[in-house]
């Protein structure tokens, strides 16, 4: 469930219309709702093992208004850069809640991140656990660690989002675990404390999910068995939420707690888990206003202000959003069909082809939906476009929590070096 009704003819992010923000912010902006946010949270975590952890995957969205939000339900973080645990500490998350994942952490993140007592280390390759030791060493700390593992389970999502075959890039590889725990356990500045896989995002059947818990499971065993001290179980994120609005919704929170308790209660682990999509994706929209209606020979071209820049999900993944009119449209209303698309000088500045939506002009809005997550965050200045701002809503409150830069601001970024100086 989201918080965006239809409330006298307008669309609304709860009680704020968003034409409302529109008159006040401008086109493009992104507006994500506290409330379901809270609710998404609290769904999620009311449905696993009561002394899991629940680490917001800050790569999802990584507004300080967002994390702050959630920090408060009680929320930690899983990052992927020095940046992303900067900003989770500065949203008030403590060291003691947060994750670090990612492939390519550097001796300067590690070291940041072990100043700050972080909960843990996803550590992906012997590489990288020789220079976590090292770091460690130099700090005469021991880095709590766990290895992930890559389970050779098909997620059956985007080929772009899966991440654990044995064909990417993440985690070590099934089939030498043992060996990587045995190296891992040499090393002083080490301390072992766990498992951790991620098999890829946007995963809509429990199927995948099962079979890579239970491989992890029996490896566990297998660990222990051979005198590894294995206590806690990092279960990564990868739920998928319902894009497009049919019958066939990705399985709830609700079945998904159930499986993992289900397969994990003799497992003996403290859990933690890495939901971003699932928090946030239906908590945000990306409102944005027509400026031409474009009729070709083939087809209507229905062009935005809200480009390719701005949510780069379609043109990437070629993924489905909903988008509807803020208006709300009458009831038997006609439903011409448009290429939904944005100003960028990309033939992939594409957000819908052939899409029914109700007849629309030149000054009119339209949202699109699902994009509090991999939206705002994944944005650029491509054309030299100020990225959308974004607006964090509260019952009837609004703020602006991240304001549109000017195209001064945006020139100022840039350094003029002394030869070219006037």
């Amino acid at each position: 469930m989201n918080h965006f009704q239809y409330r006298d003819g307008v669309l609304c992010a709860e009680e704020v219309p968003l034409n409302l923000l529109a008159r006040e912010a401008g086109t493009p902006f992104y507006c994500y709702s506290t409330a379901t946010l809270e609710r998404h949270y609290k769904v999620f975590s009311g449905a696993l093992p009561k002394d899991s952890l629940i680490a917001f995957s800050v790569k999802a969205n990584g507004n300080q208004a967002v994390l702050k939000t959630l920090a408060k339900l009680g929320a930690g973080a899983d990052v992927v850069s020095g940046g992303e645990l900067a900003r989770a500490l500065a949203a008030g998350i403590p060291g003691q809640k947060i994750v670090f994942s990612g492939v390519g952490k550097t001796k300067a993140e590690m070291r940041a991140a072990l100043v700050a007592d972080i909960h843990q280390f996803n550590v992906e390759s012997e590489p990288e656990l020789a220079a976590l030791d090292d770091v460690a060493r130099s700090l005469g700390k021991r880095a709590p660690v766990t290895l992930r593992i890559n389970p050779d389970v098909d997620a059956k999502t985007h080929a772009k989002i899966t991440t654990g075959t044995a064909e990417t890039k993440f985690g070590i590889p099934f089939i030498h675990a043992r060996e990587a725990f045995d190296h891992a356990a040499t090393l002083k500045n080490i301390e072992v404390v766990g498992v951790d896989v991620h098999i890829g995002s946007q995963i809509t059947e429990l199927e995948p999910f099962e079979l890579a818990f239970r491989r992890v499971g029996e490896l566990i065993g297998e660990l222990r068995a051979a005198g590894h001290k294995i206590t806690r179980l990092d279960l990564g994120g990868g739920l998928g939420v319902p894009y497009e609005n049919n019958n066939e919704p990705p399985p709830d929170p609700a079945a998904y707690g159930a499986m993992v308790t289900r397969v994990t209660k003799d497992f003996g682990c403290r859990l933690s888990f890495e939901p971003g999509r699932l928090i946030a994706a239906n908590a945000g929209v990306l409102v944005s206003e027509v400026i031409y209606v474009k009729r070709g020979d083939a087809k209507t071209f229905l062009i935005i202000d809200a480009g390719m820049n701005d949510l780069i999900r379609p043109a990437l993944y070629e993924s489905f959003h909903e988008i509807v009119a803020v208006a709300e449209p009458r009831p038997g209303a006609p439903r011409p069909v448009y290429d939904v698309v944005g100003p960028v000088c990309e033939t992939s500045d594409l957000f819908a082809a052939g899409r029914p939506l109700p007849e629309l002009k030149s000054g009119d809005l339209v949202a699109i939906l699902t994009a509090g997550a991999y939206g705002a965050v994944m944005a650029s200045s491509y054309n030299a476009r100020p990225p959308a701002p974004e607006i964090l809503v509260k019952g009837g409150d609004w703020s602006i929590v991240r304001p549109r830069l000017t195209h001064e601001q945006l020139i100022e970024q840039d350094h003029i070096p002394g030869w070219l100086a006037d």
